[in-house]
């Protein structure tokens, strides 16, 4: 039993009264203090590209009404595509940071990384980069296929972590 207990990650409790049990618990008190303080770190992060992304838009929709009133409608195309595209890039990588933070927080809650959560980070990213690559018009087929390839992968792996989630208590 205690060697079962020890698989699945809990201390049995003969262990935790002597020395390696402290030691187990302070190495666990600690990685909880270090995942905090980056949970922290990442809500920070998370808000400044926020008002980055806030900011990005109100200067895009005043250069937008200066180009209009000065140039008129002609030349403005170009512009809304070069604004558009940061903007585009702003907000997908907003989505990134906001995937990171889930994984952070749900390490914090079951002091694990689970598969499914890290393979939804990786979607994201790949989503991310695909996105931002078909829109600057700057993607050939074979980088294409590529990324699908191993957008492919990830979501295959997203499956699998959810039809065969791990076993607990020897089941």
């Amino acid at each position: 039993m205690p060697e079962q207990q020890e698989k699945n990650g809990m201390v049995p409790r003969e262990v935790v009264a002597g020395a390696r049990g402290r030691t187990l618990i302070f190495y666990g008190r600690l990685l909880d203090l270090i995942v905090i303080a980056l949970i922290f770190v990442m809500l920070l992060t998370l808000l400044g590209a926020l008002a980055g992304l806030i900011y990005d838009f109100a200067v895009a929709v005043s250069t937008l009404r200066a180009a209009a009133a000065v140039q008129g409608f002609t030349h403005v195309h170009d512009l809304v595509e070069s604004l558009g595209q940061g903007l585009v890039v702003d907000v997908l990588s907003t989505f990134v940071l906001i995937e990171l933070f889930r994984t952070f927080t749900d390490y914090l809650e079951f002091h694990r990384l689970r598969l499914r959560v890290l393979a939804e980070v990786g979607i994201v990213f790949v989503l991310r980069e695909m996105f931002i690559g078909l829109y600057a018009h700057r993607m050939d087929s074979p980088v294409l296929l590529a990324i699908a390839a191993l957008l492919a992968v990830l979501v295959a792996a997203r499956v699998a972590a959810v039809q065969f989630p791990p076993r607990h208590n020897g089941v």
